[in-house]
């Protein structure tokens, strides 16, 4: 079998995440799914961009913006199916026979979400996000996004924006990403800092606000 997958990662400054993330990929390798990793960097000051070229990444350096990010990693990737990771989003063990399952569909697809944080508040966060995927059809980034080459061309790539790139880009593709059977554990950082009722009401607000037709850029400094 051709190695049909790029996995395309943005990155500012997140050599904590990819040292968890990256190891997960080899699954992929060992199963002939993954064709290269792009590393799409957004100026990182950290080890970022020697732990990408000891992994053999392909990297890309360009202004730091999500959506823009992943639109140069699309751009230089080669896959017949793309798969969107953050840097802090460890794909869980059986992930490569679930894509290469799933791929024949054709159709988009994210993973559940679940934190490397335990208790009840972890609980309900990434089992909202479970439940507006499969309800609205609209996932965050942090769940992986797995796209055909075709689907996301059609949809016309990633917008080159701070925030809701994610979003907008569920929207684009006309059809509601499937939920995988797997979570990825995402990390809790951000979450655990900012406390999680106050980050899960500040990200819902952000998500209304944008589909209301406010700015990413100013969501982006609100977030």
């Amino acid at each position: 079998m051709r190695a049909k997958l790029s996995v395309i990662i943005p990155t500012l400054n997140a050599a904590s995440g990819l040292e968890r993330s990256l190891p997960a990929l080899a699954e992929g390798l060992q199963a002939g799914l993954i064709r290269e990793l792009v590393l799409s960097d957004g100026g990182s000051t950290d080890a970022t961009l020697q732990i990408a070229e000891a992994a053999g990444a392909e990297i890309l350096q360009g202004p730091a913006s999500r959506g823009g990010q992943l639109r140069r990693g699309a751009g230089a990737a080669g896959g017949d199916w793309l798969l969107f990771l953050h840097a802090d989003s460890v794909l869980p063990q059986g992930w490569a026979d679930t894509v290469l399952g799933h791929l024949p569909s054709g159709h988009p697809a994210v993973f559940k979400l679940a934190f490397d944080a335990t208790g009840v508040m972890p609980a309900l966060v990434a089992g909202w996000a479970n439940l507006r995927t499969r309800a609205f059809g609209l996932p965050y980034g942090d769940q992986g996004l797995l796209i055909s080459r075709k689907g996301y061309d059609a949809a016309g790539g990633f917008a080159d924006i701070p925030l809701m790139e994610d979003v907008a880009m569920a929207r684009a593709l006309g059809k509601r990403p499937r939920l995988l059977p797997l979570a990825l554990t995402t990390s809790a950082e951000r979450y655990e800092r900012d406390g999680w009722l106050r980050r899960g009401t500040r990200n819902l607000s952000l998500l209304v606000r944008y589909l209301c037709g406010a700015d990413p850029a100013k969501l982006a400094r609100r977030y």
